[in-house]
């Protein structure tokens, strides 16, 4: 198993949806493209509904994790992009996103508000990084 420190550097606000900093070792990195809410074929899932959205897309971040032997434990860093953001939708994202990360530290993690994604029906898309043995 890597080794994961989640730091609480002095002098920085400690939130508990997502850790500053994380330091990692392990003998493994693993580069999850940017995973977006559609099904194994390609379809939209819960088009319109962010939270729907935000839960499909951190499922399909699992099965990456998992082709890559890996878990959502693993993960040190996100970043979340999202189509037209407003503050009002950060906690209906941060709801659905914690589910997955329920009993242990959250990782680093930026959000960023865009003005499109790739698809026009696509509200939310997630990238990770993530260390394993």
């Amino acid at each position: 198993m890597p080794k994961l420190d989640h730091l609480r550097p002095s002098g920085l606000h400690h939130n508990p949806a997502y850790s500053h900093v994380v330091a990692a070792s392990g003998a493994r990195t693993i580069y999850i493209s940017g995973q977006v809410s559609t099904d194994e074929e390609g379809r939209i899932v819960g088009e319109g509904d962010i939270a729907a959205q935000t839960t499909q897309v951190m499922q399909n971040l699992g099965l990456a994790l998992k082709a890559a032997g890996a878990s959502y434990s693993n993960i040190v860093k996100i970043t979340t992009f999202v189509v037209n953001y407003k503050p009002e939708l950060r906690p209906i994202i941060g709801k659905a996103r914690s589910a997955f990360f329920a009993g242990m530290e959250p990782p680093a993690s930026t959000l960023v508000g865009v003005s499109a994604l790739a698809a026009p029906e696509w509200l939310i898309e997630i990238e990770a990084i993530a260390v394993a043995d």
